[in-house]
């Protein structure tokens, strides 16, 4: 009887511990799928300024007395930006500009680069949205528009302006901007 019950004993105790490794064994891990979409789109969009073949925008002439001190503003001139050609799938592009010399980190305006001439303390600022729209920071993109596209084209409300960094002197004022845009 000792024998049969030192079975049992055995038998029950090796049974519980064949079940004790399937109580800790990992759970079944949750499965799903990740979903990846995309585009590619043609290089570029076709730009330009008021729809015309050049892309320069003249500011009406200003007396310097308009810009006789730091922060004063004048002769804003609207234009209009025009992207064509572009990719039907892309939805807008982002304006932004590249770094170069033009481009006055501290204030956000472009530097005037006229070197024979050239009127003092004058730099240009960029508007979004035409003469009363906001001033663009070119060194950080800070106000630069998003251009919605339909059917591959699209365009948005700029100006220019002259901007004073001090008492204006007379004389010429040439700058110039690049510009990348990224598209969606």
């Amino acid at each position: 009887m000792n024998k049969t019950l030192l079975s049992a004993a055995l038998v029950a105790t090796l049974g519980a511990l064949a079940v004790v490794p399937a109580a800790n064994a990992a759970p079944t891990p949750n499965t799903g799928t990740i979903q990846i979409s995309g585009k590619v789109l043609q290089d570029t969009c076709t730009v330009t300024v008021n729809g015309g073949a050049g892309n320069t925008v003249t500011l009406t002439p200003v007396m310097a007395s308009n810009l006789a001190a730091s922060g004063n503003v004048a002769g804003a001139t609207p234009f209009t930006l025009n992207l064509s050609n572009c990719d039907r799938n892309a939805t807008q592009a982002k304006l932004s500009f590249a770094s170069g010399a033009n481009n006055n980190s501290t204030d956000g305006n472009l530097k005037n680069s006229t070197s024979t001439g050239s009127a003092g303390n004058v730099e240009v600022q960029l508007l979004a949205g035409g003469t009363s729209g906001s001033a663009i920071n070119v060194s950080n993109d800070t106000n630069a528009p998003t251009i919605a596209l339909s059917s591959g084209s699209g365009s948005t409300a700029m100006a220019a302006q002259y901007y004073a960094t001090g008492a204006a002197t007379p004389g010429l004022v040439n700058t110039s901007a690049s510009i990348t845009f990224t598209y969606q």
